[in-house]
């Protein structure tokens, strides 16, 4: 069992100071595969104060200096791709393969769209008799989440590190180990002590005392919505900046005209991708009522097609993260049962041969209804709800019909209809017949959803202050 019982606060791995030891479960195994420390709030004001003294230098480094840095970082993550890609196999039961192309990738992903925004990033922007300055916010905390770990480490951090920002960062309890191998490569790479910090600890100890800092500028989060309140909340008395991803309930809207093969079955892979643990995921299908049949049967065979099981073997669906996160999609299953959606195939327990582990069948409900449960609570497993409409106005409105706004999916032959449709539904980011992701177009949700905007150089403008210099064209009076 790994022990990750230190911090990394100024350029050094330190004791906690008073932090009580909790295990990490494997959730394939049951059993514990390493344990953490709780940062404290001493650990807390250690790290921030590192990361206010080293804003005062780190904040007057060139663009040239920082892209060098952002590059060194890169050149150290590849180095680590498979020991990254192992802890995640291990504490959050992602498979091995997927770990290591998709994971890890996304990771690299977000430092490499930052290095290719920071090179064209005008920090001065000329006014009729004045200027416009972006300069460093300052201290940033970060808290990180589990099923995208890097991702959303990366997200935060490269941005904040081309700004020119200091940071305390907050990974995920459930899945610490990365963090720790992303503080390692930052540390070879030569990130100057006090720039990057990292606490490790759960949400309501180390979380709590990073929102509430007086010395945080601003709180960057991705996690739940309901958590996201608490960090909100928390980050209120001291007026900081707070930057959110939270939950979703992503509508996929299959027009008539679709090739019905392809949306449906790859609307279900898209969501059993990550075992369902993924806020964007398409997990409500919106089809024409009159193809219901259809649906379901392309629905049944994509479902099953997903094999499940150890994450180290060759199936395409590991565990969900946790007991409590298993616990929670069972009851939501059982609740679409009960309220009288048609199982198409899973359902609750176990997947066939497994009597151990957190494994979820793939799960696929027909005839699902708007106000049934599984259609508006963000089940965060590999379960798609099936809900059929008459006309596309119906398609828009129930699609729209969610306290969330992360992501939405279109599909359909005509694209002139597929846009008009895209251009109704209330999601920050919205996918035409499955394109491919882009790391340069802007992610963030409407709604209950969060705020701000991660990837590219739509990142930057969270993480920078915006001056107003005024006079700045004025001739210099003469001494």
């Amino acid at each position: 069992m790994r022990e990750l019982l230190q911090h990394y606060i100024d350029g050094k791995w330190v004791d906690s100071e008073g932090g009580q030891r909790r295990e990490v479960i494997n959730p394939a195994t049951e059993e514990p595969c390493a344990v953490i420390s709780v940062g404290t709030q001493k650990d807390v004001d250690k790290a921030v104060a590192a990361a206010r003294r080293a804003f005062v230098t780190y904040s007057q480094t060139t663009r040239e200096e920082r892209l060098a840095l952002l590059e060194r970082i890169v050149e150290e993550y590849k180095k680590r791709a498979a020991d990254l890609a192992q802890s995640m196999a291990e504490e959050m039961g992602a498979p091995l393969s997927f770990a290591i192309t998709a994971q890890v990738g996304a990771g690299i992903g977000g430092f490499i769209s930052t290095i290719a925004a920071l090179k064209d990033f005008d920090f001065m922007e000329d006014g009729p008799g004045y200027k416009v300055a972006y300069e460093p916010i300052g201290v940033v905390g970060m808290i990180t989440p589990w099923n995208w770990p890097l991702n959303q480490i990366a997200l935060k951090v490269a941005p904040a590190l081309a700004a020119g920002d200091t940071m305390v960062l907050k990974p995920s309890e459930e899945c610490p180990t990365n963090a720790k191998i992303f503080a390692e490569i930052l540390d070879a790479a030569g990130v100057p002590p006090g720039v990057f910090n990292l606490v490790q600890g759960d949400g309501p100890t180390t979380g709590n005392a990073i929102s509430s800092h007086p010395d945080v500028e601003m709180v960057s989060f991705t996690g739940s919505t309901r958590a996201g309140i608490q960090v909100a909340i928390a980050a209120a008395p001291t007026v900081k900046r707070v930057h959110q991803e939270l939950g979703g309930k992503s509508p996929n809207i299959i027009l008539d005209d679709a090739d019905f093969q392809k949306a449906v079955a790859g609307g279900v892979a898209s969501v059993m991708l990550n075992s369902g643990q993924s806020c964007n995921a398409p997990t409500r299908m919106l089809v024409p009522g009159k193809r219901m049949d259809e649906v379901i049967a392309i629905a049944k065979a994509a479902a099953e097609a997903h094999t499940v099981g150890d994450p180290n073997g060759n199936h395409k669906m590991g565990p969900v993260v946790s007991e409590t996160q298993w616990n929670k999609i069972q009851g939501l299953i059982q609740k679409g049962i009960d309220e009288g959606a048609t199982l198409v195939t899973g359902g609750v327990g176990r997947p066939e041969g497994l009597d151990k582990g957190y494994y979820v069948k793939p799960t696929v409900f027909a005839n699902v209804t708007n106000d049934m449960t599984i259609a508006k609570e963000e089940i965060f497993g590999p379960v798609v709800s099936i809900l059929g409409y008459d006309t596309v106005e119906e398609a828009v409105t129930v699609g729209n019909d969610t306290e969330y706004g992360l992501a939405a999916y279109v599909s359909g032959g005509d694209q002139g209809e597929v846009r008009k449709v895209a251009a109704q539904l209330r999601a920050g980011q919205v996918n035409l017949n499955g394109a491919s992701p882009d790391l340069m177009a802007p992610f963030g949700g409407y709604k209950m959803s969060g705020n701000g905007r991660e990837w590219g150089d739509h990142a930057f403008g969270e993480f920078l202050e915006t001056k107003a210099i005024l006079g700045y064209s004025a001739k210099v009076a003469a001494e």
